[in-house]
């Protein structure tokens, strides 16, 4: 009888210990890992990386290249809409393990989140008419001077234009457009000779209108580079997917997944 119940008492504290061990909270790293749900964080307003589509499901450029990398995982991945003026304090309260919706690498941001390698480049280069001969020569800024040139009214492109006096007032015409949609349609319909666009949105329309547009690999301004991002302390679940991410570069699959959205291989080796 005291032999039983000293085996009841261990079977008893042998089972609170491994239900204590349990937990649903955001992937904080370790050993055990690899069996949690990895919880992305991104803007769902954000096409062609992260948008809803008219099913009201997040699809994306960065959505399918999450889904690749959790695959090789054999972990869950789900997506999860935030704030993102807020997007430093979600990692840091682990609401979410991960950023990765075209987020440039920057210094200040390094102080305070822990990046995978850059991915890709974050470039602003130059759209022509497809079949444009007279603009198809254009090979830097300078060959802008007495062109019609237009873009999205707050991009990055207009701020690098209008901070550059020499080159905008070499223009013929400089057009800003509350969307790029509007810019290219004015592009396309011969009002503009030349669109400067970040290239990532630039592609993912020419992909839908291979018969309008051509890209120009002409970069305008400074490049910058998207990379992962993850809390400071977080570099278990950094390797991890860093490695990850690796794997579906050296396959192919990051190739694949990009040429699909942008009609281009845009993926950054190292």
């Amino acid at each position: 009888m005291i032999m039983r119940k000293i085996f009841l008492v261990a079977m008893l504290l042998t089972t609170m210990i491994f239900t204590g061990c349990g937990g649903n909270t955001a992937d904080k790293g370790g050993e055990n890992a690899g069996a949690k749900k990895i919880v992305v964080g991104l803007d769902d307003e954000y096409p062609p990386m992260g948008f809803k589509d008219d099913k009201n499901e997040i699809i994306g450029f960065d959505v399918d290249l999450a889904k690749a990398a959790a695959k090789k995982l054999g972990r869950e991945v789900e997506f999860k809409a935030i704030d993102w003026n807020s997007k430093e304090a979600e990692l840091k309260s682990g609401r979410i393990d991960v950023l990765w919706n075209g987020l440039d690498i920057t210094p200040e941001r390094k102080e305070n989140m822990l990046f995978s390698d850059p991915y890709m480049d974050n470039r602003q280069i130059i759209f022509i008419r497809k079949g444009d001969e007279q603009n198809s020569g254009i090979a830097s800024e300078a060959d802008l001077a007495g062109k019609a040139v237009g873009t999205q009214a707050g991009s990055t492109a207009e701020a690098y234009i209008t901070g550059n006096a020499t080159l905008k007032n070499s223009f013929k015409d400089f057009k800003t457009y509350g969307d790029y949609i509007s810019a290219f349609m004015d592009l396309e319909n011969g009002r503009l000779d030349a669109v400067v666009c970040d290239e990532i949105v630039g592609r993912y329309y020419m992909a839908k209108h291979a018969d309008k547009l051509d890209a120009l690999n002409v970069i305008i301004g400074p490049t910058s580079e998207f990379g992962i991002a993850f809390a400071k302390e977080n570099t278990a679940l950094r390797d991890e997917i860093q490695k990850a991410f690796d794997e579906i570069v050296a396959d192919g699959t990051a190739k694949k997944i990009s040429e699909q959205w942008f009609g281009a291989d845009l993926i950054k080796r190292k």
